[in-house]
């Protein structure tokens, strides 16, 4: 049985879990998470808890309580980043470059090469970022590292909330992306027009590919539409899938509509009749 808790170093940005170790933390203690630049401080958002898994195994370990010393650099870090991101946005607009900043991470960790500045934006194509860099250079003295990334990765940084109205799940706990296709979406009844199923990136939705396998193993078990079912309150037809509900939809001889948990439900061409052998097991 593993001990882990969850931090963001954003509020309501990705989770990243640890393992607590020795301490014992509450929601929304300041700690400590390893890097590989050194620890940074991060807020707890899931206290320590026994998990009863064997999969949770090489978390990083907590290094403790955030120091006051601590809290005051990353307080002087994130206003710092906050002048480095407007000067990156004045100095893209005088150049007139097709770029957008998504995001900065600040290093001022590194001895030998002194501090390094990670700017990270999306283009439409190509872009010619000599002049900008240089001046970046020698108005803020540091190495700078310009690192364009995709829709997808920008979602992540900039966060947001979805069609859904949850926080976007590629900000808060997913870690990879997965290829998504409209052929995901037909199998979960939403309208093929990439427009009404994209997420905030404009990509398709990345719940289509890790909520698929629930639709499959729904329609393996349902009553397709149409289908002649009786329930608890009577016979009827089936005349929608509610699958996030485990449950159909079903309307009575009378025009009625209930809602039926799928366990409840029975094909009524599939019942036995009286007197019949039972079916072999197959």
């Amino acid at each position: 049985m593993a001990r882990v808790m969850a931090v963001t170093f954003t509020t309501h940005g990705r989770l990243h879990y640890l393992d607590p170790g020795e301490g014992t933390y509450a929601v929304g203690d300041r700690v400590l998470h390893p890097t590989e630049t050194g620890p940074e401080v991060a807020t707890v958002v899931w206290a320590p808890e026994h998990v009863d898994s064997d999969t949770i195994t090489g978390l990083p370990v907590c290094a403790g309580p955030a120091t006051d010393a601590d809290l005051s650099r990353d307080a002087a870090n994130r206003v710092r980043v906050g002048e480095i991101e407007a000067l990156v946005d004045e100095l893209v607009e005088r150049h007139g470059l097709a770029m957008k900043v998504v995001g900065i991470d600040l290093d001022d960790r590194s001895a030998d090469y002194g501090t390094l500045v990670a700017v990270y934006y999306t283009a439409p194509h190509r872009v010619d970022f000599r002049g900008l860099l240089s001046d970046l250079a020698r108005t803020l003295r540091s190495r700078i590292d310009l690192r364009q990334i995709g829709v997808r990765d920008a979602a992540r940084l900039t966060g947001g909330v979805g069609s859904c109205g949850r926080e976007l799940c590629c900000a808060t706990f997913l870690t990879s992306f997965e290829p998504i296709s409209v052929r995901l979406a037909r199998a979960q009844d939403l309208p093929a027009n990439p427009l009404q199923i994209a997420g905030a990136c404009g990509k398709l939705m990345c719940c289509l590919a890790y909520e698929h396998p629930l639709y499959v193993d729904f329609a393996k078990q349902a009553p397709r539409v149409g289908a002649a079912v009786s329930t608890p309150d009577g016979d009827g037809v089936v005349v929608a899938h509610d699958v996030p509900s485990w449950s159909v939809v079903v309307r009575g001889s009378g025009g009625e509509v209930t809602r039926c948990p799928l366990v409840d439900v029975c094909t009524r061409a599939a019942r036995a009749r009286p007197g019949a052998a039972p079916a072999e097991a197959g």
